[in-house]
């Protein structure tokens, strides 16, 4: 039995294992990187350390088996990832020199400031979407989605961004099906806007 609720504390493992099961592009990304845990402590673990309270998870059996985690003032993040966040990564995830995957993910997540596009006073919030490969397909997304922009609608919150790998396909297909279109400033089309006044 699956339903959507509220993330918990007692999640977290498993929005790190669906963060890595889904990393590369939708795909499995366990050992494509130098540590596997390098995706979660970007993508996936800050938003449910700092902001709880616009995460929900897919429960199955009370497991998280799929995950959405909302930022509502991605400015306000922002700084709590500089003043909360950023050392503990740095010290995790020294900086080498070197010219690899890794290196490229750990230089552009030190930039915490990589975050503030321009469109941030009509879409302050951003979010993370992933479903492990069992749960796609059957309308989980979608009422995650909802579940989101609900929340961020009603905390007057009037619009969200997100940013998808330019060869997720999958990911492209199913954003514009929810009715989000291409911001001015994406160099590649693959940075998508959303008004939470929208019927998603």
């Amino acid at each position: 039995m699956a339903e959507i609720r509220q993330y918990h504390p007692s999640d977290r493992d498993d929005i790190a294992e669906i963060c890595l099961k889904t990393g590369r592009s939708g795909e499995d990304a366990t050992g494509w990187l130098d540590s596997d845990d390098l995706l979660a402590d970007i993508y996936a673990l800050p938003y449910v350390d700092l902001e709880p309270e616009t995460a929900f998870v897919v429960d199955v059996d009370g497991r998280a088996r799929g995950y959405i985690l909302g930022v509502p003032d991605t400015r306000a993040f922002v700084e709590a990832l500089r003043t909360r966040w950023l050392a503990g990564f740095e010290e995790k995830y020294p900086l080498t020199g070197e010219d690899t995957e890794s290196q490229r993910f750990i230089r552009e997540s030190r930039d915490v400031d990589r975050l503030l596009i321009p469109e941030l006073d009509e879409y302050p919030a951003h979010l993370h979407i992933d479903l492990l490969p069992e749960l796609q397909g059957q309308g989980f997304g979608r009422s995650l989605m909802r579940t989101l922009v609900t929340r961020l609608a009603e905390n007057g919150v009037p619009g969200v961004w997100l940013e998808y790998g330019p060869d997720n396909l999958g990911a492209a297909a199913f954003y514009r099906r929810l009715g989000f279109a291409p911001m001015p400033t994406s160099e590649h089309g693959n940075r998508v806007a959303l008004r939470t006044d929208a019927s998603v």
